[in-house]
């Protein structure tokens, strides 16, 4: 049996479990995911930087880990938290199990625990800092937990983005029609992966990149990627967005809908216990055709707020948050949820032609 462990709650909550991956103590935002499969690439996703993440569904690690199913280079999470893990995982691509995948990056797990307890708690009292501890007394742990930076006071986004501009590998099968510059405030694998098979080239640049930087590059059209943490610490990010918005097409996915929204002179809010799963109706207005997303956000665009040409396009069904936008004028709209799925339905990938069919439009 592994050793004891325990995650403690800034509320002074304590769920009792055991120790898997690391042993080792972790502090993060605590939030949980109600997607049913798809546990590596929430473990990869840059989003989750700076959290501890709690996947409603039971039984994590059965199908294993691949090489193909990661959205980034690295495990991105502080930890993990689980009802129970699979050491015996059954599929023909995995080549580890759950336990390996997280000792192999020092990432703490905790199995044995009661993951619906700790998802009512957070669904009432709202999200909250916690920590992951083989080590300490739950006295202790909570006594360190509060000398811990608030998870919404750092600049989550300079950690995970890339340091220095780089193409996407190139699929030699596919030949490139367009050039698209990503800025990268928590880049996925999947959408470079989308967008090359919609015959684009990808070049990838870091979110220091000032908006001349961008232009130098001569792209078709710009993505504004997903990212972590609190859009009102990005006043740098806002404002190459702010410099860019007119100059070329642009898409935004999760955090760029929030930076196209706070360009254009919007505010933004913390969302009680966010919106993380594969299972969220949002209601597109144009159509009004109801699509089942891929969420992954625990911030929102204030509609009250909007101006400057932006109309909100998207609504979340469950509790009536913006998830879309578009300027009345400029090619530029943007998503709250993750259109590049991964874990998710692929309802949304359509979303990634009209960005095409955006481009071909201003280029004709």
């Amino acid at each position: 049996m592994n050793k004891r462990a325990r995650l403690i709650l800034a509320d002074g909550s304590v769920y009792e479990g055991f120790s898997f991956g690391t042993e080792a103590d972790a502090f993060g935002e605590v939030v949980f995911n109600t997607s049913m499969t798809g546990y590596q690439e929430m473990l990869t996703d840059p989003s989750y930087a700076g959290q501890i993440v709690v996947p409603t569904y039971p039984l994590i690690g059965n199908y294993g880990i691949n090489e193909q199913d990661t959205e980034s280079a690295r495990i991105q999470v502080r930890g993990f938290v689980v009802r129970e893990e699979c050491l015996e995982p059954n599929h023909y691509l995995s080549g580890k199990n759950i336990h390996e995948y997280l000792a192999d990056s020092n990432i703490p797990g905790l199995y044995g625990v009661d993951t619906r307890a700790i998802t009512r708690k957070l669904r009432s009292a709202g999200v909250m800092m916690g920590v992951i501890t083989s080590n300490m007394a739950p006295e202790q742990a909570l006594a360190e937990l509060k000398k811990q930076p608030d998870y919404g006071s750092i600049d989550f986004v300079r950690e995970v983005s890339t340091k220095k501009s780089y193409e996407w590998e190139k699929d030699r099968t596919i030949e490139a029609q367009y050039h698209i510059v990503a800025y990268d405030c928590g880049l996925k694998y999947n959408i470079l992966r989308l967008l090359q098979a919609r015959e684009c080239r990808v070049t990838v640049v870091s979110c220091m990149t000032s908006a001349e930087e961008i232009l130098r590059f001569d792209p078709d059209g710009i993505l504004l990627s997903p990212g972590p943490g609190d859009p009102e610490l990005l006043d740098y990010a806002v404002d190459t967005v702010r410099k860019l918005a007119g100059k070329k097409p642009i898409m935004g996915i999760c955090l760029g809908n929030q930076l196209i929204g706070r360009a254009f002179g919007a505010k933004t809010f913390k969302l009680k216990f966010g919106h993380r799963g594969s299972n969220h109706p949002v209601r597109e207005f144009a159509t009004g055709r109801v699509h089942i997303t891929a969420q992954n956000h625990g911030y929102a665009v204030d509609p009250d707020t909007l101006k400057d040409g932006l109309e909100v396009t998207h609504i979340n069904l469950n509790d009536g948050t913006v998830e879309g936008l578009k300027h009345k004028e400029l090619p530029i709209f943007c998503i709250q949820y993750h259109s590049e799925d991964s874990p998710g339905p692929m309802d949304n990938r359509y979303l990634f032609d009209r960005f095409i069919e955006m481009i071909r439009g201003e280029k004709s």
